[in-house]
């Protein structure tokens, strides 16, 4: 068999469409919607992502709205130490979402990245909650326990965030612009509401009630990290 009829045997296998015909059922798969919610063109998916958003946010800021005080008086840290702490474990919470990003886009996905930066997130809060049981141990023990949980912390609310708003974004189809569109409203609305809600209840769990004979900072970062478990949950 020479070239030429070597190449004309390779045109042999494909096989052409008129405009008329049908294509292959097999070559087109249909893809499988997912489930409305309430019978809208809102994704079932995106209720679960608002209240996960709210209780992450509620997690995180009332842990914040009480450190600095944990600081200064559990530690009993100077004003100085305790500024420059606070301001720091900030600061990497803000440096952090580069990591997710590269995380979501080279390697895991943005669902994968939500998932594991997420059980990170809830194991910092529980080590920090841990770290603020005064008969756990001397203050050594308290504070490299707490320094470890704001670094886990750190990195689980830096890293899903570059992650969440886009994927609850692609949860809508192409037509739905205008759904899409009040999505992103109602979970910046969440975001805003939970983070209200926590730096008022978060303190008066501090200070209101007393656990082990003085201010629980066990409870006080206890809930938030109960919030970032259900947040997981959902």
């Amino acid at each position: 068999m020479n070239a030429f009829q070597r190449n004309e045997s390779k045109e042999t296998l494909f096989t052409f469409i008129s405009a008329g015909d049908d294509p292959p059922k097999g070559d087109f798969p249909v893809q499988k919607k997912s489930p409305k919610l309430c019978g809208s063109n809102y994704p079932l998916s995106i209720a679960f992502i608002v209240v996960n958003e709210f209780c992450e946010r509620f997690s995180y800021y009332g842990m914040r709205a009480v450190l600095t005080l944990y600081f200064l008086s559990f530690f009993h840290w100077d004003e100085n130490l305790s500024t420059a702490v606070y301001h720091a474990f900030s600061a990497l919470c803000y440096f952090t979402p580069v990591i997710g990003a590269i995380m979501a886009d080279s390697w895991l996905g943005k669902y994968k990245t939500i998932i594991y930066l997420s059980v990170v997130y809830v194991v910092g809060h529980l080590i920090k909650s841990v770290g603020a049981i005064p008969s756990l141990g001397n203050q050594v023990v308290h504070v490299i326990l707490s320094m470890v949980g704001l670094f886990l912390i750190a990195l689980g609310t830096g890293g899903i965030k570059p992650c969440v708003s886009a994927f609850g974004g692609d949860q809508f189809e192409e037509e739905h612009t205008s759904e899409r569109s009040k999505f992103f409203s109602i979970f910046y609305l969440s975001i805003n509401a939970g983070s209200l809600i926590s730096t008022f209840v978060t303190p008066v769990l501090r200070g209101d009630v007393k656990c082990f004979g003085e201010d629980c900072y066990a409870l006080a970062f206890g809930v938030p990290a109960a919030l970032m478990g259900l947040a997981l949950g959902e």
